[in-house]
């Protein structure tokens, strides 16, 4: 049997106390539900993860009783908090909230998980420390998955105690009245938005709209019938350089809010929830084309915030509270105090030193509710990036706990094409979890083999300590890349660019190549016993293929001769690319996914 002090809980509870004893499950038949509407329990029930017949009978034989999971308002426990106490003849969740009951089972699978029938006899305290903990998937960059990606995410986000989720649209959602520009996306449909919204309110989680509504709006803007919205038709200047295409909208076009008007009345109805994110973000060509007199006039800053004000009033007039990003009017700090005071705003920086402790301090002391939100450090990394998401992420749950930040929303953007597989995030979904719950756990403890077991179903630790090493490959390189790792750089940067390789060496990409070998060699997929366990091989695979290609990218690009076999590598990259994309994800964007790697056309 596993000691208490053995067990691999994520997230980590905040109060754990070994019990002499031991409980054994077999023989025990009923699992005992206590509540006024017993329906309410159901879900806990089937998560705990042992055997047992569910019955809301008060009157259950002696000796036949293995759990009892009961609602106690009087309790004293916090709202999503819960206590699981095993001990030697039963045992017991008691919440004040079916959310916090259903955590308590949540917690209670991970150690049948680990012991089976024969369980430590412990008790456990627990609540978070951030009301709403969430995860945000880039559906737009080029990625779409399918339902039962979906489904499967959404049953793995709720056992790691994850309550918010949202999937970041700029045009993958069917919107009847704009059919020319999803056509080509898989995109998510009215019903499957309605579907996915019941099963992860089934299991505690907020789905969340999201649709951005100011920057990012090119795969609309290319259209003959919207480009004359924005705010460079054909392109021009922005503060990132010159862009060729059309990139945001323009605030002063009268047709600008009338449209964003009318995506919003198809997109809400499908959503259940309170909350709805609007982006706002990086409107990096605002006051460089048809703006420019009145940003020159009036002030860029109140230029944005007038048309931040109108989104406002479309979005309460529908019942919803605005969340969006923080960026722009952070820029602004004059005129701070005019937003609305029920506004949410979203914090984000993705690297291990972005001032969260800062900027968290400036948003409290505007007394705006606000969210703190790192990122998985899985994009433009092809196989992540661990230590920029462990820090990233752990020292945003930090200020913000620090702070009074409500939530924490870790983001997992699909930059330049999506390429890195699912499993890639895993590890970073892993720790904004544990850190959203606990802000003050270790979550470097035993990651690797929490990763492995939870999330892998592999109990020999071999599977995430791969996953987690290949995350470590772009420390090989003593070069700073911000956003990005030198693996990806070699295969996406322009191959005219001398600087994706500047300062690096050739015995650096030898080393890449070398260690790359032993890590799959260590990898024994084998293990592993989650129902996907096959698609998470391939996606292995296909890493390994990427990091091989990437250390060929990187010493051609130093000047070293093509191997004869460059382009037998660079064929089998491009049949891997489609093969794996479609074990999780619909054809919609895969073409375009694979247009991002330069390195291919070589």
């Amino acid at each position: 049997m596993i000691d208490v002090s053995e067990l691999l809980l994520t997230p980590p509870p905040k109060m754990l106390t070994k019990r002499d004893g031991v409980f054994n499950a077999g023989g025990k038949r009923y699992l005992q539900i206590s509540s006024e509407r017993p329906s309410e329990l159901m879900i806990a029930a089937k998560q705990a993860g042992l055997d047992l017949e569910v019955t809301a009978s008060p009157s259950v034989p002696k000796g036949e009783l293995g759990l009892v999971i009961r609602l106690d308002a009087e309790s004293g426990i916090e709202q999503q908090g819960y206590k699981l106490s095993i001990g030697p003849e039963c045992i017991e969740i008691v919440a004040s909230s079916a959310s916090g009951a259903f955590y308590g089972a949540c917690t209670l699978r991970q150690i049948v998980r680990q012991c089976g029938e024969e369980l430590p006899c412990l008790s456990i305290s627990d609540s978070p420390d951030f009301a709403e903990r969430g995860v945000m998937l880039d559906i737009s960059r080029d990625k779409v998955p399918t339902m039962e990606t979906l489904y499967r995410l959404v049953d793995q986000l709720a056992e790691f105690k994850i309550n918010q989720f949202q999937l970041y649209t700029e045009h993958t959602f069917a919107y009847p009245s704009h059919r020319e520009v999803w056509a080509e996306a898989s995109p998510m449909t009215g019903e499957q938005i309605i579907e996915i919204d019941a099963y992860c309110r089934a299991r505690f989680i907020d789905l969340v709209p999201n649709q951005n509504s100011f920057g990012h709006m090119e795969r609309w803007l290319k259209f003959d019938r919207y480009r004359p919205m924005a705010e460079s038709p054909n392109g021009g200047e922005t503060a990132w350089g010159r862009r060729d295409y059309p990139f945001s909208l323009c605030p002063i076009d009268k047709k600008s809010i009338p449209f964003v008007r009318g995506l919003y009345d198809e997109l809400l109805p499908h959503f259940t929830s309170s909350y709805f994110n609007v982006g706002l973000d990086e409107t990096i060509d605002l006051g460089y084309g048809r703006s420019k007199l009145v940003c020159k006039e009036r002030g860029t800053g109140r230029v944005y915030l007038d048309f931040l004000l109108q989104i406002y009033q479309e979005v309460k007039k529908r019942g919803r509270r605005m969340q969006f990003w923080w960026d722009i009017i952070l820029h602004y700090p004059e005129l701070i105090d005019e937003l609305p005071r029920d506004l949410i705003a979203l914090e984000w920086g993705y690297e291990w030193n972005h001032p969260f402790a800062e900027h968290t301090k400036r948003i409290a002391d505007s007394g705006l509710e606000f969210h703190v939100c790192p990122g998985t450090s899985s994009w433009n990394a092809l196989v992540g990036r661990t230590e920029n998401a462990i820090v990233n992420i752990t020292t945003a749950a930090k200020s913000g706990a620090k702070h009074g930040a409500r939530g924490l929303l870790n983001t997992d953007w699909g930059d330049f094409g999506h390429w890195q597989p699912l499993s890639v995030s895993y590890l970073g979904y892993m720790v904004g979890a544990a850190a959203s719950w606990n802000a003050r756990a270790d979550v470097r403890d035993r990651l690797a083999e929490n990763l492995s077991l939870h999330f892998f179903g592999d109990a020999s630790g071999k599977t995430g300590r791969a996953f987690y090493d290949l995350g470590d490959l772009y420390r090989l390189f003593d070069t700073y890349t911000s956003n990005h790792n030198v693996q990806w750089a070699v295969l996406q940067k322009p191959v005219d660019d001398p600087k994706v390789v500047e300062g690096l060496t050739r015995e650096q990409f030898e080393n890449l190549a070398a260690r790359t070998e032993e890590i799959a060699r260590a990898f024994d997929g084998e293990q592993m016993t989650i129902p996907d366990a096959g698609i998470v091989r391939e996606e292995f695979c296909f890493l390994v293929k990427l990091m091989r290609l990437s250390s060929t990218a990187g010493l051609v690009r130093l000047g070293e001769p093509r191997p004869d076999t460059l382009a037998d590598q660079i064929a089998e990259i491009k049949q891997y690319h489609n093969a794996v994309w479609l074990l999780r994800n619909r054809p919609g964007g895969m073409v375009d996914s694979l247009g991002t790697m330069v390195f291919l056309e070589e």
